[in-house]
């Protein structure tokens, strides 16, 4: 069985399923769906379609030069039927799916080492930039209480503008007691 692939999103195509459009010189390109059929029909570029595997080979998110990638092209040739052939190919075909995906993840792994620390960056960097329009007890430099906060060390407690909530609670006995927001209402 031959396994061809989209000739828009490389995506593989199943013999009996899809399109196959065969233009006037003879050349053929088979497409997994008519979202693919319709796109190359309004002549847009692969590439520059997000969901397409050229996009994504194109900004790097893609593995390109890999033995495990160009496996498929090499088993993809017509050979006379040979039980034991199709049986090594089967257990090798398996072999290098393992094989593709372990080296995906570390290719994954490499491409976004350091993406937290450079979010963490950007985010502090968007803060300094905005100080202004923090609540002014959230501002760095400024006096809270007697104490001095940073926007980068603000926790995240029940305050209201440097004050806690305070929440009244009906007592059984007929009283009223005070309860800080961070304590629980059980009922006594």
């Amino acid at each position: 069985m031959r396994v061809e692939n989209c000739y828009f999103c490389s995506k593989p195509t199943y013999p009996s399923k899809g399109i196959t459009f065969v233009r006037n010189d003879a050349k053929q390109f088979r497409f997994c769906s008519s979202k693919c059929h319709k796109n190359f029909k309004m002549k847009r570029q692969p590439r520059k379609l997000k969901w397409t595997k050229a996009s994504r080979a194109h900004k790097g998110k893609e593995m390109l030069v890999d033995s495990s990638v160009q496996f498929s092209a090499r088993r993809n040739v017509p050979v006379r039927y040979n039980r034991e052939l199709v049986a090594h190919t089967l257990h090798a075909m398996e072999r290098v799916s393992e094989i593709r995906a372990r080296r995906e993840r570390v290719f994954y792994k490499t491409r976004m080492a350091g993406k937290e620390a450079k979010d963490l960056a950007e985010d502090r960097k968007l803060v300094a930039e905005n100080e202004h329009l923090l609540p002014r007890h959230l501002r760095s430099g400024e006096q809270v209480e007697g104490e001095t906060v940073s926007a980068a060390g603000y926790k995240n407690k029940t305050k209201i503008f440097g004050e806690e909530k305070r929440r009244l609670r009906a007592r059984v006995d007929g009283g009223v007691e005070e309860v800080a927001a961070g304590d629980s209402m059980d009922m006594d």
